[in-house]
């Protein structure tokens, strides 16, 4: 049954801080979903899916992707490296959720020798045309296209990188303030703000939030819209 779509971005309003929670690997699945929307989290994502087994597998899809009505607003995210295997994954859900994430933080080693993942943050090229197949093949022009990604060692590579992601037509960036080859060092609180800064549409801070004081925290630290 196809869900009445609203579009996400405009969940981001001045002067509020949007609550998500985040693609979590095993966690963010319809169950969980359910539950942290009865305490007014805003914006949900499932855990990310491998788009080319989700497009040529049914039970892929039937074991990766589980909604009903009231699990919205939802946005799947996607491992992807390939343009049109994105925009065939993203038209499967357009019906049942209100946008695609693309994954371009995922630091595990898997990921990245398949071309998934944090890789993508130096491969601009292919993720401008990742974004663009999306939104060419996606008539709803209510359906988000976002990114999740990782700094660079040098910011203003990360900048160039959102501002090309910009210029491609994504909806929102959601920045893990570390960079592919941090773990557990302190979250590069400054650069998402420099990100922020330099960015006409919303970002998502992502890295070290665990409570309502830590969002406090990181809003006054970085002016980002959500978290």
């Amino acid at each position: 049954m196809t869900m009445d779509l609203k579009n996400p971005v405009d969940l981001f309003q001045p002067g509020r801080v949007l609550k998500i929670c985040a693609p979590m690997v095993r966690y963010s699945k319809l169950a969980f979903r359910t539950l942290v929307r009865k305490y007014e989290c805003d914006l949900c994502f499932t855990p990310m899916i491998i788009a080319e087994s989700f497009v040529k597998s049914i039970k892929a899809r039937d074991s990766e992707f589980t909604t009903n009505q009231a699990d919205g607003p939802l946005i799947v995210q996607f491992a992807a490296n390939d343009p049109q295997v994105l925009a065939d994954a993203a038209g499967i859900v357009s019906p049942f959720a209100d946008g695609v994430d693309l994954n371009c933080g995922c630091p595990q080693r898997w990921a990245v020798a398949e071309g998934y993942g944090a890789c993508l943050i130096n491969k601009p090229e292919l993720l401008r045309d990742m974004l663009r197949q999306v939104r060419n093949q996606i008539e709803n022009p209510n359906f988000s296209v976002s990114i999740k990604i990782r700094i660079h060692k040098d910011i203003k590579t990360t900048v160039e990188l959102c501002r090309k992601a910009e210029a491609a037509g994504v909806s929102w960036v959601t920045v893990h303030g570390r960079t592919a080859e941090e773990r557990h060092q302190p979250v590069h609180y400054d650069a998402i703000k420099i990100i922020k800064e330099n960015m006409s549409i919303p970002v998502i801070a992502n890295g070290d939030i665990k409570n309502l004081k830590d969002v406090a925290t990181t809003h006054q630290a970085t002016g980002v819209d959500g978290m």
